[in-house]
């Protein structure tokens, strides 16, 4: 088992963080599919962000579904493009976090950049 932060659903927090991978992949001057992915993911989190909270259970689910399955083709596409680093890395494994999915996302943050010994990852 990867050590992980358990942490509760949490969309309006998981906008947040879309919007900070957005930033990171631009900031970086990448242009292509992970920009793309990421802008859809931060597209479909954004009304959450706005409003502060978390829709009732029944929907929230099936944003969270579909939130985890746009960051499984961004780390995707990050590893094809090599546009990874520890910070992308760790927003990857925050954006994780808060969709419930700690365990996938310390594993998937790897992928993306993060440095394993960073002091933010979970011991």
């Amino acid at each position: 088992m990867t050590p992980h932060f358990d942490i509760p659903l949490n969309l309006p927090h998981a906008g947040t963080v879309a919007a900070r991978i957005s930033r990171l992949l631009g900031d970086e001057g990448e242009e292509g599919a992970p920009t793309v992915t990421a802008a859809r993911l931060e597209e479909l989190l954004r009304p959450y962000r706005l409003s502060g909270e978390d829709p009732p259970r029944s929907e929230a689910a099936g944003v969270a579904e579909e939130a985890a399955g746009l960051g499984r083709r961004l780390v995707d596409e990050i590893v094809e493009w090599e546009a990874g680093g520890d910070r992308l890395g760790q927003c990857i494994r925050n954006l994780f976090e808060c969709l419930e999915r700690g365990e996938e996302g310390a594993a998937l943050s790897l992928r993306a950049g993060e440095d394993p010994r960073s002091l933010m990852r979970p011991g």
